[in-house]
């Protein structure tokens, strides 16, 4: 009778996903926020030690209660920092997981496109990734592919909550009120025919 009981709590308590099996599905990362959900699409053949990592990182749950730290109108929003997750606002930007990521260049920096941010070239050459913090193009950005940064993901649903994200007031390029990434998960969906 425990056990029943055991096993009806999760049941109910689990969030339900949609999860398909067969050949048209394919795995989406969802970033839930207060203004709705982003969801993602890992690049994995231009970038397959990018997304293996941020895979990764979403199972961990490393992302959960991060937040947007950086928001420049017309240019990018970025997140991913676990100091964000502080309370001292002055050490955001500057956390990861302790390593970097090989750069893999080669996807353009197109609206919705989701690259790895980086240190500068004088201290980074290799122009190796930051481990865990992102950003997500507002616009197409073609002076960034010049610069050698990794793209590693698309917005393939949710732009218009990134927009609103972008159009939070901010003190330089900082949010005001952070914006939280709530909960950031993989799911499996049916392929758009």
């Amino acid at each position: 009778m425990k056990l029943m009981i055991v096993l009806l709590f999760l049941v109910l308590t689990v969030p339900k996903q949609n999860v398909f099996t067969g050949e048209n599905t394919m795995e989406v990362v969802i970033i839930e926020t207060d203004f709705g959900n982003i969801v993602l699409e890992l690049e994995e053949q231009a970038a397959p030690k990018h997304s293996e990592n941020f895979r990764k990182l979403v199972k961990e749950g490393f992302y959960d209660s991060t937040t947007f730290h950086r928001v420049i109108p017309g240019f990018i929003v970025q997140g991913g920092d676990p100091f964000s997750k502080d309370t001292n606002p002055q050490n955001d930007g500057r956390g990861g997981p302790g390593y970097t990521v090989p750069a893999e260049f080669g996807l353009p920096h197109v609206r919705g496109a989701v690259g790895a941010a980086r240190q500068g070239d004088a201290v980074n050459p290799e122009r190796a990734s930051n481990g865990s913090q992102f950003y997500i193009c507002l616009e197409a950005k073609p002076h960034l592919d010049r610069m050698g940064y990794t793209i590693f993901a698309k917005i393939v649903e949710g732009m218009d909550v990134v927009r609103e994200i972008a159009a939070q007031p901010v003190n330089g390029d900082r949010p005001l009120k952070p914006v939280l990434m709530n909960r950031v998960y993989l799911v499996y969906r049916k392929q758009k025919e």
